[in-house]
């Protein structure tokens, strides 16, 4: 017996390779965008916590004075030792009764770095305003 070559003897075996790309791709997508996202809603958070530990810093002279301000000096250090202790990079900026807090993180791509997609950065701008307390009505 002879055996007898075909002229698409192979054919499977490309389009499995082809295939097997495809959905290591796929589940790249899934798995490194799914990162991002979560990335972006944490460095979201963190943002706004920092806003808010920031924003707790009263001038203490001028809320004695009746009016109500960030000290920034305060403001930026508890920006600063927050961060810290979550361990992101951000920068805070001190305007009055206002506290806006930058956050940055790099996320590293784990399958999608196959296909030279390198790391994304994401970021998060967050503020937080001090609001002074209801103090009661008289009746």
């Amino acid at each position: 017996m002879s055996r007898r070559f075909h002229a698409d003897q192979g054919s499977i075996s490309a389009f499995v390779v082809i295939l097997a790309a495809t959905l290591v791709l796929v589940a790249g997508l899934v798995l490194d965008g799914g990162r991002i996202i979560s990335a972006r809603r944490e460095v979201s958070d963190v943002a706004q916590n920092a806003a808010r530990a920031g924003a707790q810093a009263i001038s203490l002279a001028e809320a004695r004075a009746g009016t109500t301000t960030v000290d920034p000096g305060a403001a930026t250090a508890a920006v600063a030792a927050y961060l810290a202790r979550t361990g992101h990079r951000g920068s805070p900026r001190v305007t009055g009764d206002t506290v806006e807090v930058t956050v940055v993180d790099t996320v590293p791509m784990l399958l999608l770095s196959i296909a030279s997609v390198g790391d994304r950065t994401v970021h998060a701008v967050e503020t937080a305003r001090i609001v002074q307390g209801v103090t009661g009505a008289e009746s």
